[in-house]
């Protein structure tokens, strides 16, 4: 009798131990860390949707930035509050938390009555069980649960700097492919100016049919340029909707006529490779993961042996039909696992081997962030060199040359041919211009993502440039 009374107060008192160790739920729903670093690294506000209010908010706050023309930072703030994917994010955080404050909770207890008729007699048996060894593990098991709940936090606030990154490069490249879209109308309404004049010179003999022609092949292939170019930027603005997460009216969103001004000076990084590895979210992440499991794996060591520890608390009575006497017996139950054919060796040598795996992938992944900072710092710096000397370079000696071979053909200097080769060769210079611009704005964002996280940029970009580029080759 004393020792059910002694089991059960134990049950009792650790049972009071783990109500006191409970965790509740957060105000914020765990956007505390997600809210921090992107006010650090974004300057933007970030919000979970959870009600109508909240919803009304973030789009009160959407229509107002999508009334005047986009900017980088509108478009990252309208991409944080709009995006329904990053949302999903959000969700998963709230269902770590919950997970977080259900593993801090002791498990229920079992209650069975169980009733037997006899001839004679009348059993009824009562039985509270509670495991102990879900209750002996109970603390640690809500440290995972803390862990992974900040590990979930660490991950949205990733797939936030994530979200930031693609809106942004999305919009430096819709602006860019617009731009280029107004080079080659500019170049095809010069072109069909041309083309119509050589019409009416070639009717009264003052220009002869090869001239007609050059002036005819330039002009065709300025309107399929033109043509390729809105293409492109039609392409371009359908992503830069899928990253703001836009539809319906808000499609009729106003974009700038250029992207902005080259900065005049970069920032240097000398601890670039450094700075990386302290600030890398994804680091964070997998240094948790790697806590976490080296926890998992010091409690697989201690119940290799006993996985099922289950005690409890039993009341028999007995009622003898005949006398009307009712006799009661008290007593405890204790069920556990008997390690006959499982050593626990194969769970201790799974824990073991998913601990050394998440070592090895740590180490590698700080390998990749420092690799990515330099080459991402190297591409800031050189595509800013790139686009500064079409800037400084490239685009004033072309004027100069334009004007020059004007003034030659309009003395008879030059022939139609080598005007057109002109015109040709500085279209291509200021098309190349621009994708140098909008190279150095999507590198500046890829610098930011390799230190801070988010992810890199593909290259589709610069791919896309090459033709281009390529044309301008000759200045």
């Amino acid at each position: 009798m004393r020792r059910c009374l002694t089991m059960v107060r134990g049950l009792a008192v650790i049972g009071c131990a783990s109500l006191a160790a409970c965790q509740t739920f957060s105000q914020d729903g765990g956007m505390s860390v997600t809210a921090d670093i992107a006010g650090k690294t974004l300057d933007k506000d970030v919000v979970a949707i959870r009600s109508e209010e909240d919803e009304a908010a973030a789009r009160a706050k959407v229509e107002r930035l999508l009334k005047r023309a986009l900017t980088a930072d509108s478009a990252v703030q309208i991409a944080l509050l709009n995006n329904r994917g990053l949302q999903a994010t959000y969700n998963e955080l709230g269902i770590a938390e919950a997970i977080r404050v259900q593993q801090s909770l002791p498990p229920n207890p079992h209650f069975s009555v169980t009733r037997i008729t006899g001839s004679v007699e009348t059993e009824i048996e009562r039985q509270i069980v509670a495991s102990i060894l879900a209750l002996a593990t109970l603390p640690v098991r809500s440290e995972f649960a803390t862990e992974r709940f900040r590990q979930a936090q660490l991950a949205a606030a990733l797939a936030t700097l994530r979200v930031a990154a693609e809106a942004r490069r999305a919009f430096y490249r819709a602006v860019a492919a617009q731009e280029i879209v107004g080079l080659f109308a500019q170049a095809n309404e010069a072109a069909e100016t041309m083309t119509k004049l050589a019409k009416r010179l070639g009717e009264t003999g003052a220009m002869n049919k090869l001239d007609q022609a050059r002036e005819q092949a330039f002009h065709s292939d300025v309107t399929v340029r033109l043509a390729s170019a809105q293409q492109r930027a039609a392409r371009e603005r359908e992503r830069l909707v899928r990253a703001l997460g836009l539809w319906g009216n808000d499609l009729k969103f106003a974009l700038p006529k250029s992207l902005p001004a080259l900065p005049k000076r970069t920032f240097a990084l000398p601890k670039v490779e450094q700075e990386a590895v302290r600030r890398r979210v994804d680091l964070q992440i997998a240094r948790i993961e790697l806590d976490t499991l080296a926890k998992a794996y010091g409690l697989t060591n201690a119940t290799r042996f006993i996985n099922i520890l289950d005690a409890g608390y039993a009341d028999k009575l007995t009622k003898d039909k005949e006398t009307g006497e009712n006799i009661r017996d008290r007593g405890f139950t204790v069920s556990f696992e008997i390690p006959l054919f499982d050593f626990g060796e194969a769970r201790v040598r799974e824990a073991e081997q998913t601990y050394m795996q998440a070592v090895n992938r740590l180490a590698q992944k700080a390998v990749n962030v420092r690799s990515e900072a330099r080459e991402a710092y190297r591409n800031y710096r050189t595509s800013y060199d790139i686009a500064g000397h079409y800037q400084r370079d490239v685009l004033p000696l072309r004027k100069i040359i334009s004007d020059e071979m004007m003034l030659r053909y309009g003395a008879m200097q030059v022939d139609v041919f080598t005007l057109l080769l002109e015109a040709q060769q500085k279209l291509n210079a200021n098309a190349a211009a621009a994708d140098a611009l909008r190279d150095f704005w999507l590198a500046s964002t890829d610098l930011s993502t390799a230190m801070a996280g988010g992810g890199t940029d593909s290259g589709e970009a610069s791919n896309v440039a090459s033709p281009n580029r390529s044309g301008a080759a000759a200045h």
